[in-house]
């Protein structure tokens, strides 16, 4: 198994020498799961298909998203879940994809009602979750993708808005950054692409990406640094 000795920059600038495939977990909430995509699974699974094709890297990647997660969840079964993930016995994951917060970002009950994660209390949780999964191997992070707002509420009772997601991914993008985590902002590419383009890529729940915003997240994934370098095929 490739091993990673743990400089304090965890830096993935440095493409790997794929000697045999990786054994990759991506670990969130819904849209690591693939919620609102019946077609294709969502970006996670794609990307796992993608690892599948003839010639390409061959790594081994487990979606590990679950729906209404918030990051104190996915900080209470990380160890857990990197500790089980396998097929060789005492063989751990190469690298953690993580990509968790808009579940934290949500009002409660009305438009005004508190965050479901207080702001403070989520910079503390994001900050611990990184130390975590840091201390276990390299890690990068996917931001999470716009809402529509028009939409609110999700389920009678969540209210999600570009106000609170900005906040709270700036705060794990600022965690990301003084750790030396690679984080892709998704949030802020999408926004920029603009209202029409986005938009025909939100779901009719408001909150996840259909099926066109799933692949769009995989194109914004697969061409992000910090993860192309895994796309070279295996040596042989």
């Amino acid at each position: 198994m490739q091993t990673f000795e743990r400089p304090s920059s965890m830096q993935l600038s440095i493409a790997p020498t794929h000697c045999q495939p990786l054994k990759i977990i991506a670990l969130g909430d819904s849209i690591v799961y693939g919620f609102g995509d019946p077609e294709r699974g969502g970006w996670v699974e794609q990307l796992r298909r993608y690892w599948m094709l003839p010639n390409s890297s061959g790594h081994i990647l487990y979606n590990l998203g679950v729906r209404g997660d918030r990051t104190q969840q996915v900080a209470q079964r990380l160890e857990v879940e990197f500790r089980h993930r396998g097929e060789l016995r005492n063989r751990v994951p190469d690298l953690i994809i993580l990509s968790v917060g808009v579940n934290d970002s949500a009002r409660l009950s009305r438009p005004n009602g508190r965050n479901y994660t207080d702001f403070a209390l989520f910079e503390s949780q994001i900050a611990e979750l990184l130390e975590q999964a840091q201390q276990l191997c390299p890690v990068v992070f996917v931001g999470m993708v716009p809402v529509d707002e028009t939409k609110m509420p999700f389920l009678d009772c969540f209210y999600y808005n570009h106000a609170d997601q900005y906040r709270y991914k700036e705060a794990t993008k600022i965690a990301c950054n003084q750790r030396r985590i690679p984080y892709l902002d998704i949030f802020d590419q999408w926004i920029e692409r603009g209202e029409t383009w986005w938009r025909k890529r939100i779901s009719d729940d408001g909150l996840h990406p259909n099926t066109l915003g799933y692949q769009a997240l995989l194109d914004d994934v697969i061409t992000w640094e910090a993860l192309s370098i895994y796309h070279s095929p295996v040596a042989v």
